[in-house]
């Protein structure tokens, strides 16, 4: 089963961003498979899993077709895969371990694709499977949403909103769903949504706004604004801060690993975040040479904006920003409790069939925090185009990339992501709170935009985004299967024909540059190709070219690179940028029991005031805390194991005499966070 921890990693990592390094639980190891059966529209199917087994289900279609369905699984939690005619799979579904597992896929190919159902773990128990649609993939682009958003669309879900604009018309605009359960509100094209992190770009432009008024220089030193901020040597500028490249800790990700659970609501005090930057005792990098998403840097950039105009941030926004924008239904909710008139509650799902509400985050405002509809965003869409308000001046740092001082570029400018889709130029940003999901897109090329909105944690608003762009505008992108990397008379590349085993020089283990013991492990089970990040499961990728891969469950993808001599030596990880990874020549660290032994004891973190519990338990080493689930921690490299969140990776430090004295805790934004040993 999994944990409470491990359901809630997945939605702290995307925590006000696209997800990054979310992936999926795996398919289990399966011994056995039960006699095929075919699925139809609206017929239940019921029966019971035991351990190491496959239900097979099959169905014949032609290509372009569309297909939804939902697995309930009664009492066992599982794993759905989607295997093609030619015996890929090319979707694979595990989400919640109880209630509804939807699964939903489009045929390419003309054939008979399988849908898999197999326990998660080992598990054993009851589910029923149901096929809900089954129908040609539209053609019409508002028909073709109407699909994308089928599972997520009814009177008893939580809901959504989507809008597109071309040229300052509004092509499409409809909603999903409920804004609340509870009172059977639906969703409208008028609900005020939690837009998350795509908040982000609202406070940069205040900042650059102040800049152009002459009130600031985003290359000041942050401490000219809160002096109360420790000077860790280098200066620290608000270009840092809104570029994600500051070097402070990230204080969600901090707060987590004191055993603040804030899935479940737990308060976060807006002081709290500059006494997060107060205490830890240096910074994670040098500014500006690394780029690490850091919802501390904007949440301290709203201090700026309230110290220097002495007003509170959200009067000021609403002055200055969103009423010359006409944005008239655009809110700052600058705690939980504070009442948004015509909201949508969020929602996540339970492990009992339902639906539960989902509280937002605490000191969020700068980060996050915004709540607005899809027609005053697409004001905003529009003032990006026109800069009425503001100045093309202002608009032009936003989307101009930021380069580090290495000379690296990244895909991020000031509060937006630049990069190109299908060869179209794209400016974003996404945002997910506890429950809520935002994506607001532009493509300044052809002037159009898709805004896209949810109160349900599970809503695929990347997928749902892009999808919509495609089917709008995909005639004015590159055709899907065209790389750069292939030459105008050379054949596409047909997954259907790589050959399994030239994957075996690729398996192994490569470590995260920007983040010592992170690990991406690669391994192969047949012609069915995995990778498994440090704390996460498995999931499946599969090849796009000879050296490169794509995963299926999240959008992201793996290159791996040779050296003079043809080897494999490392590989870059495509998600949110490009991650350099080395490749590890070492085996995996196997430690005795008694090596085991050496590590258990109590750790106090001055820096977080908590103190953790090193334990054995059934000859495993867990991570103790009185308010988490019990960790379990996987060997990694000696002294050196990783986790599940909070933790990624845990790594032990020795004194001159070898005795074990402290150990380092990290979580990809917040690193090396120190616990001392209490003396026996």
């Amino acid at each position: 089963m999994k944990t409470k921890n491990s359901i809630f990693c997945k939605m702290m990592i995307i925590t006000f961003i696209i997800p990054f390094l979310v992936f999926s639980q795996p398919l289990a190891k399966q011994t056995a498979e039960e006699q095929p059966r075919t699925l139809e529209v609206g017929k239940i199917l019921r029966d019971s899993l035991v351990r190491s087994t496959i239900h097979p289900y099959l169905l014949e279609l032609d290509a372009a077709w569309f297909i939804y369905g939902i697995v309930d699984q009664i009492s066992v939690d599982v794993s759905i895969k989607i295997v093609n005619p030619n015996g890929k799979t090319i979707r694979s579904f595990d989400g919640p371990p109880r209630g509804s597992e939807l699964f939903y896929f489009e045929s390419e190919d003309a054939g008979v694709y399988r849908i898999e159902i197999s326990p998660f773990k080992e598990e054993t128990g009851l589910y029923s499977i149901e096929l809900k649609t089954l129908e040609a993939i539209a053609t019409d682009p508002g028909k073709r949403i109407d699909q994308l958003v089928v599972p997520y669309t009814g009177e008893n879900k939580p809901g959504a909103a989507i809008a597109v604009i071309k040229n300052d018309k509004t092509l499409f605009s409809k909603a999903y769903g409920m804004a609340s359960l509870t009172f059977s509100i639906p969703f409208s094209t008028e609900t005020l949504n939690n837009i998350g992190s795509t908040s982000k770009q609202f406070t940069a432009f205040a900042i650059l706004l102040l800049e152009k008024r002459g009130k600031l220089c985003i290359d000041d030193d942050v401490r000219d604004y809160i002096p109360e901020l420790p000077d860790f040597g280098q200066t620290v500028t608000l270009r840092h801060l809104m570029t994600h490249t500051s070097g402070y800790r990230e204080f969600l990700n901090l707060i987590a690993l004191e055993g603040r659970n804030l899935g479940e609501g737990d308060y976060i005090g807006k002081d709290e975040v500059i006494r997060v930057v107060q205490n830890q005792p240096e910074l994670q990098n040098a500014p500006g040479t690394e780029w690490n998403y850091n919802n501390t840097g904007y949440s301290l950039l709203s201090r700026v904006v309230e110290r220097i105009t002495e007003k509170p941030f959200a009067e000021w926004m609403t002055e200055t920003v969103f009423k010359p924008l006409q944005m008239t239904n655009t809110v700052i909710r600058t705690n939980p409790w504070q009442i948004v008139p015509n909201s949508a509650q969020g929602y996540m799902t339970t492990k009992d069939h339902s639906y539960r509400i989902g509280r937002d985050l605490s000191a969020s405002t700068g980060a996050g925090g915004i709540y607005t509809t899809v027609g005053d965003l697409a004001k905003w869409i529009r003032n990006l185009s026109t800069a009425k308000v503001g100045g093309k001046d202002i608009i032009k740092k936003m989307t101009t990339r930021c380069v580090l001082t290495g000379g690296d570029t990244t895909n991020y400018g000031l509060g937006l992501f630049i990069d190109k889709h299908r060869g179209l130029k794209r400016i974003y940003h996404g945002g997910a709170d506890i429950a809520h999901r935002s994506m607001l897109v532009y493509y300044p090329e052809i002037d159009a935009a898709v805004i896209t909105q949810s109160n349900f944690a599970s809503f695929p608003v990347n997928d749902v985004t892009w999808k919509t762009a495609e089917a709008f505008w995909g005639d004015a992108m590159q055709p899907k299967n065209k790389r750069k990397s292939q030459a105008k008379k050379s054949e596409p590349f047909n997954p259907d024909n790589y050959n399994a085993e030239h994957f075996d020089e690729f398996a192994g283990r490569y470590e995260l540059e920007e983040m010592p013991g992170f690990i991406l492990s690669f391994s192969r089970e047949g012609d069915i190709f995995y990778t498994q990040a440090t704390g996460q499961s498995k999931t499946e990728i599969v090849p796009t070219s000879d050296s490169t891969f794509k995963l299926l469950v999240v959008e992201a993808g793996i290159t791996f690179h040779r050296n003079s001599e043809n080897q494999i030596v490392s590989l870059t990880l495509h998600q949110n940028g490009d991650h350099p990874a080395k490749r590890l020549q070492e085996e995996q660290w196997k430690p005795s029991q008694d090596e085991l032994s050496a590590y258990t004891g109590r750790y106090f973190s001055e820096e977080l005031q908590t103190v953790y519990t090193i334990a054995l338990k059934d000859s495993h080493l867990v991570v103790q805390h009185r308010r988490m689930d019990d960790l379990e921690m996987t060997p990694v490299k000696k002294d050196t194991f990783s986790g599940d969140y909070p933790i990624a990776e845990l790594a032990f430090m020795r004194d001159d005499k070898g005795e074990i004295i402290a150990f380092t805790v990290s979580n990809i934004r917040t690193r090396s966070v120190q616990f001392t040993r209490f003396k026996k």
